[in-house]
Formats: C-alpha cells, structure tokens, sequence
C-alpha cells in the first residue's frame, strides 16, 4: 500500500503543479473534465458527487466556485423537478482547451512512457477492477469503458 500510495502521490503532485498554473485546482479541473466527456457536457449532481471523491456538498460547493467563474451552469432536469445537471460551459471547454495539452504530456511522462503496453494494458485493467469494487459510483452517467489511455 506505501508503494502505491508514493506513486500517486509523486504523480499527481506532478499533475497538481501544472493544474495551479491554469488557475484551478485538481477537484476543479477533474469536475471540468468529466463534465466535458459526458453526453450533452453534463452530469446530474448526484453522478457527479459519485464520481469523485467530494461529498454531495462538497460537490455543490466546488460547483458554486466554477459557476461563479463562468465555467459550469446548473440545468433543471426535465425529468425530475429535483433534480439539477452541471453542465460545462464554452468558457469552461476552453480553459480546458488551454490546460489539456501539458496535462496529457506530463501524464506520458510520469505514466504511460514509464510501461511498456502489455504492462500498461495489466495496470489499467487492475486500476479499474479496484476501482469498481471500491467505488461502484464512480462511472455513474457515463459510457463506461474508456479506453483513452489518457482518460483515466
């Protein structure tokens, strides 16, 4: 586990870093992303809250941060009265736009160019398989599998 814990951690202080210089941090970028992989660019609050590691009001209180910048708007859900999507705006596609191209370098970098395929192949299959079991929220409202190495 001290093994697994170093490397995510020295990896995503690596990505960490990089995400500051955009102006956000990593649970904002991570919202903005999966907002803008989903259909239509939104995600019920609920879905959302299941797919990261924040609360349901952690997750309401990081979307009043990226609401008042611009980069997301909530949206009824016409099916449910109650229900509320955050959707990613065209503000919020373009700081992603700006932030997308370091990112996905420094994740060949420190993740990808490191494996060879076969091993990278195993690690995935591995990380998704823990993932699963230990979040079983953590795909909900998305076409799950995604087989972008840079997606996950």
């Amino acid at each position: 586990m001290g093994l697994f814990t170093e490397a995510f951690t020295g990896v995503s202080a690596k990505l960490a870093n990089q995400i500051v210089g955009h102006k956000l941090v990593m649970a904002e970028f991570e919202v903005l992303l999966r907002l803008s992989r989903s259909p239509g660019g939104r995600l019920r609050m609920s879905d959302l809250a299941a797919q990261t590691s924040l609360t349901t009001s952690g997750i309401t209180r990081l979307i009043d941060r990226l609401e008042r910048g611009g980069l997301v708007e909530r949206t009824a859900c016409p099916s449910d009265r109650r229900g509320l999507f955050a959707q990613i705006t065209d503000l919020g596609r373009a700081r992603l736009t700006d932030v997308l191209p370091e990112h996905l370098g420094l994740i060949d970098t420190w993740l990808i160019d490191l494996l060879e395929p076969a091993e990278l192949e195993g690690f995935l299959g591995a990380l998704r398989k823990i993932r699963d079991a230990v979040r079983p929220g953590a795909a909900a409202g998305t076409a799950e599998p995604v087989e972008d190495h840079h997606a996950k």
